[in-house]
């Protein structure tokens, strides 16, 4: 792994509803794929500095990846107003052409909360998209809202999902159950302890993220 990748390039992406507030972590010359990572819902303080967020970029940029974060639609300086988690999909797929303006290379995926929930969906039916990476995936309404996951059914792509043993949103048993109907390849990995946020625990998650990557992508 390559933890040398410490320039940090603030950008403005084209999105559907205005310029969408960016940071790209550079990636090494010979990168093998590139990564984009979504943060928690706007309408609670999430923002592309989430320190979930934070810790993502960094364990895939550790394997010397370049590593795209943004703001949704709304959301800090990036244009256009907040849109249900529907007009934020739309926000995933420019991520994802812009990345692939800029490097031409298979994408991981990752997203935390709404960023998961929201970019899945998109990512899942992308084929730019390799693999893809779920951080605290509500597997319960959250504030009256109901995600459908049942597209993950047939999606045969590598998922990861990785969430706290004490995560209000994936309650035991729910989560268990929930990831169990999605296709193979799989891997559910729960940190002991954690909560919705990882708070104490972002050791373990950004660890979980690096060991499975590795193992998932045994050249990079």
């Amino acid at each position: 792994m390559n933890s040398e990748n410490a320039s940090i390039r603030s950008l403005s992406l084209p999105g559907p509803a205005g310029r969408l507030e960016a940071l790209l972590n550079a990636g090494s010359p010979n990168a093998t794929h590139a990564a984009v990572v979504c943060h928690p819902h706007p309408l609670f303080g999430g923002t592309l500095h989430n320190k979930v967020v934070f810790h993502t970029m960094k364990a895939l940029n550790n394997f010397g990846f370049p590593v795209l974060r943004f703001n949704f639609r709304g959301t800090g300086l990036s244009e256009g107003e907040h849109a249900n988690g529907i007009g934020e999909g739309d926000d995933v797929r420019a991520a994802l052409d812009w990345l692939e303006r800029e490097f031409t290379l298979p994408v991981i995926f990752a997203g935390f909360s709404f960023g998961a929930a929201v970019g899945l969906r998109a990512a899942c039916a992308d084929d730019r998209v390799r693999l893809l990476v779920a951080l605290g995936l509500p597997a319960v309404p959250v504030e009256d809202r109901v995600y459908d996951f049942d597209f993950l059914r047939a999606c045969p792509k590598p998922k990861l999902f990785v969430s706290g043993s004490r995560d209000q949103f994936g309650p035991t048993g729910k989560l268990e159950a929930l990831v169990q109907t999605f296709a193979d390849p799989k891997k559910l990995v729960r940190i002991e302890a954690g909560d919705h946020f990882f708070e104490g625990r972002l050791k373990e998650l950004r660890a979980a993220i690096e060991e499975w990557t590795r193992l998932t992508l045994p050249d990079s």
